[in-house]
């Protein structure tokens, strides 16, 4: 029996993304956090503000494709790299290790930096968004480093992060 056509279309993209994530990883995962930033957007113009198309603001969708390919997937890519070299493993008490480290240090200090940054280009509070932060990130990332390969945990964290995103572009934007 074969599986069904938008079943094997998925998993024929699912392994063309694994060939190009083993051939290039730094890139792609680095396009990949851009690309899934810029979903964020379209999903909080078309499905949360209902803007349409002629409405839609391509400026507003590229700005987070940029701040995604620029900012987050090497900032973010980089420290899970350097993460998984202080704490290698993948056994529980290793992924909380890394969530407490990444919570603990890295979250504050790139918190620190791109809540201003999104800031600047959204017109959005640090503060209006610091508490929910602090509620949805340490439940990912435990399971993102106890479950999740080393060469996916960004794709995992931007997934994550498309809701995250198209909270914060629609809170940037509201009219």
């Amino acid at each position: 029996m074969t599986p069904p056509l938008g079943l094997t279309g998925s998993m024929a993209l699912w392994r063309a993304y694994q060939r190009a994530l083993t051939a290039h990883p730094w890139k792609v995962q680095v396009l990949t956090a851009g690309s899934l930033m810029g979903l964020g957007d379209v999903i909080s113009q078309q499905l949360v503000e209902r803007r349409g198309l002629r409405e839609h603001q391509a400026g507003r969708t590229l700005t987070m494709v940029c701040l995604g390919c620029g900012f987050v997937g090497p900032v973010v890519g980089g420290w899970y790299r350097v993460l998984d070299r202080l704490v290698p493993g993948t056994a529980k008490v290793d992924a909380l290790k890394k969530m407490l480290l990444d919570q603990g240090g890295f979250a504050p200090c790139f918190l620190g930096c791109f809540l201003p940054l999104i800031g600047t280009l959204n017109g959005l509070s640090a503060q209006d968004n610091w508490a929910k932060l602090r509620r949805l990130w340490p439940a990912v990332q435990l399971a993102n480093f106890y479950l999740v390969p080393l060469h996916y945990r960004l794709a995992v964290v931007q997934c994550v992060a498309v809701v995250w995103n198209s909270y914060l572009s629609w809170k940037a934007h509201r009219l």
